[in-house]
């Protein structure tokens, strides 16, 4: 036993700061988060002479996924990430692929990409609502004055005032901050693949599109799993974003971080628990598989 001990007893030590910090402020805020989310918590009812909270079970998620405005925020979220997703990997596989070969200033180049990434969501979100002004004709500003000014006014639009498609627009600043990090990430998988592969490759006979087709690129799987993954999830918890581009919160742009918002503003406690369950669930889904394939791949 004194063996076992002394062989564990100093890295669980060693790590417990970081357990117990954990425990209390990651888990047991969840488990606080759940249980308050299961209750009737509602400070304005209570102020009225309510009796205190009581558990009601899963009447706030019933009535949360049967309300056609939250409906309609999931819908902008699958929308969202579906646009974000799809332009941060499209741009930032085709920007590290083009710096992968020999250019000039490709340190100027890298410096450029990134550099939106260090910019604040609230601060380019400030920048992007003129830029995404809704305006038109005389009065346009932003993008619609300059499709006008080039003689390409017929591309005029509402931008985020779109009530279908609104939030698809607020995935345009969001593609351009964060292209330059998924850039870093292919990057970094282009630079990994040994010269060897690439070499082996030409003395077969191979062209440089089959050579980027059936070797490197496939290569560059675990990278593209890794980045689907970071820019999903980021995607799922948007909200800085769009409530600087479109504050006070608008139907069009409405998601479920902004519902649990408005939801905690008007002291509807449990509802907003509960979104931030759905939405802990929604990351979980996409996140703890991805866990499991790197522990199995880690072991095999």
């Amino acid at each position: 036993m004194f063996r076992k001990f002394r062989h564990w007893g100093p890295p669980l030590l060693l790590i417990s700061p970081t357990l117990i910090v954990l425990g209390i402020f990651v888990y047991g805020l969840i488990a606080v988060n759940i249980n308050t989310s299961l209750t009737d918590a509602n400070d304005a009812a209570r102020s009225v002479g309510s009796e205190p909270s009581t558990f009601v079970g899963l009447d706030n998620y019933a009535e949360l996924l049967g309300s056609q405005d939250f409906q309609h925020s999931l819908r902008n979220l699958v929308l969202y990430t579906v646009v974000f997703l799809v332009g941060t990997m499209a741009f930032g596989f085709l920007w590290a692929w083009l710096l992968d070969r020999p250019v000039r200033f490709e340190g100027f180049y890298r410096s450029i990409y990134l550099f939106p990434m260090a910019v604040s969501f609230i601060a380019s979100g400030v920048v992007w609502r003129w830029l995404l002004n809704s305006n038109q004709g005389e009065s346009a500003l932003g993008l619609n004055r300059l499709f006008q000014m080039v003689g390409l006014g017929f591309l005029q639009n509402n931008w985020w005032n779109n009530i279908n498609v609104g939030i698809a627009a607020i995935a345009i600043p969001a593609i351009w901050q964060l292209s330059g990090y998924v850039m870093a990430l292919f990057l970094a998988g282009f630079r990994g693949i040994p010269d060897e592969l690439r070499e082996a490759g030409r003395m077969d006979g191979a062209s440089e599109w089959k050579l980027y087709r059936f070797v490197i690129f496939p290569q560059l799987g675990p990278v593209a799993l890794a980045a689907v993954i970071i820019i999903g999830h980021m995607s799922l918890k948007a909200f800085d974003l769009i409530m600087s581009i479109s504050k006070p919160a608008n139907y069009q742009t409405k998601v479920p971080a902004v519902d649990m918002y408005i939801l905690k503003s008007s002291f509807d406690y449990a509802s907003a628990a509960a979104v931030g369950t759905i939405l802990l669930v929604i990351v979980g889904v996409l996140v703890v598989p991805y866990l499991i394939h790197n522990h199995r791949e880690g072991r095999s």
